[in-house]
């Protein structure tokens, strides 16, 4: 029983056949003039195409890179550099690692970090006095965050960095297949194995009045080297197919979710992080206390049902999740789970029926103090 599908979601049979497809067809360089590369061009042209339509942006400021990470690093990178006299980036502190981390590098560590509630969103008014100093290349503010779900308002942020005329970078990556794109941004970032399409992958999209200049090697694009077709057929057809079961299924995994959240609310020691309301659907973090988040996951594992726990965006899974520790919830012993469409009522059910036993009997053999 896979819930762990928050960035990286398993793959459906359509999709695998549009892969197959696409090795069928699309194994040439696309970049050559023969038959064969006018037809796998024609497969990336369709799927940026596609891509454009979801995000709405245009074919030709829609940019494929080898993965969300490098496309993170990229257009930060380009943004930053278009900026002369700007030495500095905001971002918030609930942001990916992939971000911060560019972001520290590109603007040699000048980064500022705008604090949220408790409940993950983004302290506005903070946000506003670091955007009125004029020093700020670009400002970094997620749509929705993988770890608890929460949704930021991004109608609020862009109000304020439209009037400091500083780009709106948004990190998309765990929303898009899941809701509705947002609408204001000046850069976004998407990840199509979040929404059930190969790794391997990452989207830029781009305002036309978007100023960004290559700050890489002259003749490297956002890909140097090139994409993988059959893997950008392949994700394409995913989030058309996300899309058009979009409704449905996210209505069926929020009030999953919401089951979710309702149960482990009552369960003695256990914390339900993140906004109840404004929220991704498929998305519910809680931190359950005097139990170790590795016992956990472990324990699970073994029942057959795989989560997550620990940070979502570190290289090692159990590290201690920075987003909790920003919105002031225990960083340890925490399970995320991330709900794909073919996760059913009874897989919840059987969690919910487990998920007691297993808190009481790892504090039990941690020698914990019973928890009222």
């Amino acid at each position: 029983m896979f819930l762990d599908a928050s960035g990286s979601a398993p793959m459906t049979n359509r999709t695998l056949e549009a892969f197959q497809a696409g090795l069928a067809d699309g194994w040439a360089d696309p970049t050559r003039l023969h038959t064969e590369s006018r037809r796998a061009r024609q497969l990336l042209d369709a799927s940026r195409e596609a891509f454009a339509e979801a995000l709405g942006s245009r074919p030709e400021h829609t940019h494929l890179a080898h993965s969300p990470h490098a496309a993170l690093e990229r257009v930060i990178a380009g943004i930053f550099t278009a900026r002369r006299g700007r030495d500095r980036i905001v971002a918030s502190a609930v942001e990916r690692d992939a971000t911060l981390h560019a972001a520290t590098h590109v603007a040699a560590g000048h980064v500022s970090s705008v604090p949220v509630d408790p409940r993950g969103h983004v302290d506005l008014e903070a946000l506003a006095r670091e955007l009125a100093v004029p020093d700020v290349a670009l400002a970094a503010i997620q749509h929705a965050n993988h770890e608890i779900g929460t949704v930021q308002r991004l109608a609020d942020v862009a109000a304020l960095t439209v009037a400091a005329q500083v780009p709106l970078l948004v990190d998309a990556t765990a929303s898009i297949g899941h809701g509705p794109s947002p609408a204001h941004w000046d850069a976004l970032v998407a990840n199509p194995a979040d929404w059930g399409g190969p790794a391997g992958l990452g989207i830029v999209a781009l305002r036309p009045q978007t100023r960004w200049l290559p700050a890489w090697p002259e003749g490297d694009d956002w890909a140097p080297g090139g994409v993988l077709v059959p893997a950008v057929l392949a994700a394409a057809v995913a989030l058309q197919e996300r899309r058009e079961q979009l409704d449905a299924t996210s209505l069926r995994l929020h009030r999953m979710v919401g089951r979710v959240r309702d149960a482990a609310a009552a369960w003695p020691g256990v914390d339900v992080v993140g906004d109840p309301d404004e929220r991704l659907p498929h998305v519910v973090t809680f931190s359950c206390l005097y139990v170790d988040g590795e016992a956990l996951l472990t324990r699970l594992d073994r029942e057959g049902i795989a989560v997550g726990s620990g940070s979502a965006c570190t290289t090692s899974t159990l590290e201690p999740s920075r987003v909790l520790a920003a919105v002031g919830a225990l960083s340890h012993g925490n399970v995320r789970l991330g709900l794909h469409p073919g996760v059913t009522d009874a897989d919840i059910d059987r969690l919910l029926a487990l998920m007691p036993r297993v808190i009481s009997d790892l504090r039990a053999e941690a020698g914990a103090p019973e928890v009222a």
